[in-house]
């Protein structure tokens, strides 16, 4: 399998071989970095070249001068022999025997200097010799017959023999010194060409940097800075509309394998773009229906308010004559019919007046909502004081004890608010346990961002079966013979939470009666307001 990104097809439909971006700049890389590394060791060498060059340039600077004192060591022996030759003291020779010891010393010191060059060496094994013989055969046989007395001992150091002897050590010790120079001129000149060589290095390593850091540039301006700039005029097109137009580039197989991704892209934002437009056209159509169905709710409110207007008015009006009548004919004529008359006089009181309360407890319940006086600060604990004296002949009559604390001040309507404790706290007077007196507690707690209350009572409770059936309008789970009512209390409550943005529900868990939670939400309460007290109010 070939690897991705190296094969492309010519001109003439054959598959090539392509670099990528990474190969060619790390050909391009390796390549700079090995000519550098073969300009490093070159300028390395000649740099050595040239240090050994000026090291040794540097001691034959003190081995000319050392040739110097040492033909004037030799030239002061050889007048010092002269000079004992002429006057025959003693004292005349001790310029002799120093320059012998200053001769040994500069050798020695010269061989130390340039120990590896042959050519010195040699010269001075030379010089050495020449002035061993110039001294064993004139100077030692002059001091010699010197000091025996000897006739023409004066004449020994004049001979031609002995001058051709020292003219000898002379021209050795200028022989040396002539080497000396040229050897300084030619380790001038290596040094010299050592140090343009390497200068001539760093320059080609300079140029060769250049040549790679603009190899570079065209390299990045022909593969990625032209097809990047090529494939962001594309990419505009297809943001300014063309969302058909296929982007294609012929660059590198990596901004190759860019554009085909983007063009992927592409392709999948046209796809959903049609989707976009096709489920456009579904909002509007459901938009549309919409609209038409909140005109058809907006005439069916209209007529819910026509026909609770009916209900107030036209429907109440013949309904209490009814009731009226029935109540008069039951006052008049009780006992002078017969019981079965007596009994359905009793069926039409009260049918009419049922009736009655339906309507009344009908008209409250559309009311909630729609007729409103606006929210505002009510205090839940004055509330519940007053809810409660409301119920004090329900209270007493069943001897029941009603308990609250940590209620709140919120933001509502407060008659709503009321007829929302009335209804909770009447339920669990209504729904009491046979011989039983009713216990009733209602308080408060904060959750996270809402107002938790509680209604807990010690009734007959609510099966868990029956915990959002006792919420539904005119739903009742007893008969009005052993619990009276219409059956819209908690229907009306759940409406007011609702109303108020909060939720109610039946505690399934509480097995002691019957509890029910409802909830505000906090942004509905004064920060400001105190939260309720903590004391506990007994009615």
């Amino acid at each position: 399998m070939r690897p991705p990104g190296r094969w492309a097809r010519d001109r003439d439909g054959s598959l090539v071989r392509r670099w990528n971006l990474r190969q060619r700049i790390t050909a391009l890389v390796a390549t700079a970095v090995a000519v550098l590394l073969v300009i490093a060791v070159l300028a390395a060498a000649a740099a050595a070249v040239s240090r050994s060059r000026m090291d040794t340039l540097a001691e034959i600077n003190p081995i000319r001068i050392d040739a110097e004192r040492l033909l004037a060591v030799v030239i002061d022996q050889e007048t010092a022999i002269r000079g004992y030759a002429l006057n025959q003291q003693e004292a005349s020779l001790a310029p002799y025997s120093d320059g012998v010891a200053r001769e040994r010393e500069i050798i020695a010191e010269m061989r130390r200097r340039l120990p590896g060059d042959r050519g010195t060496q040699d010269r001075l094994r030379m010089v050495e010799g020449l002035t061993s013989q110039w001294r064993a055969q004139v100077a030692e046989p002059t001091i010699s017959a010197v000091r025996a007395g000897a006739a023409g001992a004066e004449q020994v150091p004049g001979t031609t023999a002995a001058r051709q002897l020292f003219d000898e050590v002379r021209a050795a010790i200028v022989a040396l010194q002539d080497y000396l120079a040229g050897l300084r001129g030619d380790l001038a000149g290596q040094a010299t060409r050592a140090s343009n060589l390497v200068v001539a290095l760093l320059v080609a390593a300079a140029a060769v940097v250049l040549a790679a850091g603009a190899t570079l540039m065209v390299l990045l301006r022909r593969m990625v800075i032209a097809p990047v700039t090529a494939l962001a005029g594309q990419v505009r097109s297809v943001a300014g509309g063309e969302y058909q137009r296929e982007i294609r580039l012929d660059a590198s197989p990596e901004l190759a394998a860019l554009a085909a991704d983007v063009d992927a892209m592409r392709r999948k934002i046209a796809a959903d773009l049609a989707d976009v437009q096709a489920a456009r056209g579904l909002i509007e159509d459901a938009n549309r229906r919409l609209e038409e169905q909140t005109a058809e709710l907006t005439r069916s409110n209209r007529d819910l308010e026509q026909f609770a207007y009916v209900a107030s008015h036209d429907l109440q009006e013949p309904l209490r004559k009814v009731a009226s009548f029935c109540q008069l004919l039951k006052r008049r004529y009780a006992g002078q019919l017969d019981e079965r008359a007596d009994q359905y006089i009793n069926f039409a009181v009260d049918g009419a007046q049922r009736m009655q309360r339906l309507i009344n407890d009908l008209l409250a319940f559309s009311r909630i909502g729609r007729v409103t006086t606006g929210f505002t600060e009510v205090d839940l604990d004055r509330l519940m004081s007053d809810t409660v004296a409301g119920l004090d002949t329900q209270r007493e009559r069943t001897g029941a004890e009603i308990t609250w604390s940590d209620l709140p001040v919120v933001r509502g309507e407060e008659a709503l608010l009321s007829t929302l404790l009335a209804n909770l706290v009447g339920n669990s007077l209504k729904f009491r346990r046979p011989g039983v007196p009713p216990r009733v507690r209602v308080f408060a707690q904060r959750i996270g961002g809402e107002w938790e209350f509680t209604c807990q009572d010690n009734g007959i409770g609510i099966e868990p079966e029956f915990a959002e059936k006792v919420f539904v309008i005119f739903q009742r789970l007893h008969s009005k013979d052993a619990y009276p009512g219409t059956g819209i209390g908690l229907a009306i409550a759940k409406r007011i939470v609702e109303y108020h943005g909060g939720r109610i529900w039946v505690d399934p868990e509480y097995a002691e009666g019957a509890a029910i939670h409802f909830t505000l939400p906090a942004a509905l309460i004064d920060a400001t307001a105190p939260a309720g007290s903590a004391k506990e109010t007994v009615a």
